[in-house]
């Protein structure tokens, strides 16, 4: 199937401002089922524009602004291909069909990163505990039912900006936009002993079972399964993460993965007034 991607989104401000370089995280990681045929992008004129991969590999867009302006604009075009993907097509190796298991040695160095865990508050999810060593349940089962239970608990709040919510936070108040949400699933398997990273990108809402994205950038989990790889799961929507998941950027961390990084100085009473639109059509 082929789809267009059409996003847009401008700031602007009530004096001229200047802009630190901000960092454009807003491109496919094309694989064998997400392929790009054609991408436009454009930023205020006179910007100098460099393309790099970061740490992660991602695809990033360094844009350095040499005059002050009172606007700020990003447009993308991006024509794909998507190949229809079964999210549970895959084979687990022997030693990870239960949880929990441990993974093999050669990938901690790897992978330590991505199960780290900070000394919060225990992160409980109604009806789900977690497994234990002398209780072994089965990884793909139980991780389908986390999924699934962190999908009722969470109310979804679309909020575009500020930062992600601690996972406690999103917990107590029982709502989060997609970023939240995505948040907390990945602290919940990182607390369960297995790597997790947060990953940004577009959702293809052509189904009825992934709805909550409205129109905006999305955000999800991953979740490294030995004989699998980086699987995707989507607590805002319930579900595992399939063709219509569109990934752009993976990290540890929020700001690994947010979309649009950067800031403007010096700073205003009124801020920056901000407008956004994403459209994703067949082609």
């Amino acid at each position: 199937m082929k789809l267009g991607v059409r996003y847009e989104t401008a700031y602007r401000y009530a004096a001229p401002v200047s802009f630190t370089t901000h960092e454009i995280r807003l491109f496919p990681r094309v694989d064998v089922f997400t392929r790009m045929h054609r991408m436009k992008f454009e930023t205020n004129a006179g910007a100098n524009v460099r393309f790099g991969r970061d740490v992660f590999d991602n695809c990033v867009a360094a844009c350095s602004f040499a005059a002050p302006a009172t606007e700020l604009r990003f447009q993308l075009e991006l024509d794909l291909e998507l190949v229809k993907k079964n999210p549970f097509d895959f084979l687990l190796t022997n030693d990870a069909l239960s949880l929990p298991f441990s993974y093999p040695p050669e990938l901690h160095p790897v992978l330590a990163p991505f199960q780290e865990t900070d000394a919060g508050r225990s992160l409980e999810i109604p009806r789900w505990e977690r497994p234990q060593p002398g209780a072994p349940r089965p990884t793909v089962a139980t991780l389908v039912e986390l999924n699934e239970r962190v999908h009722e608990c969470v109310g979804y709040e679309r909020r575009e900006e500020g930062p992600a919510r601690p996972p406690e936070e999103t917990l107590r108040v029982g709502r989060g936009a997609c970023r939240d949400v995505a948040l907390l699933l990945a602290a919940i398997l990182r607390r369960c002993g297995l790597a997790a990273r947060l990953t940004s990108g577009y959702l293809r809402e052509a189904e009825s079972d992934s709805r909550r994205a409205e129109g905006s950038l999305h955000a999800w989990t991953e979740v490294y399964l030995p004989g699998a790889g980086w699987v995707g799961m989507d607590p805002t929507n319930g579900v595992f993460a399939n063709h219509n998941f569109i990934a752009a950027a993976v990290g540890l961390t929020p700001g690994d993965v947010t979309p649009i990084d950067g800031s403007f100085f010096p700073r205003q009473e009124s801020g920056a007034r901000m407008t956004s639109r994403l459209e994703l059509v067949s082609l």
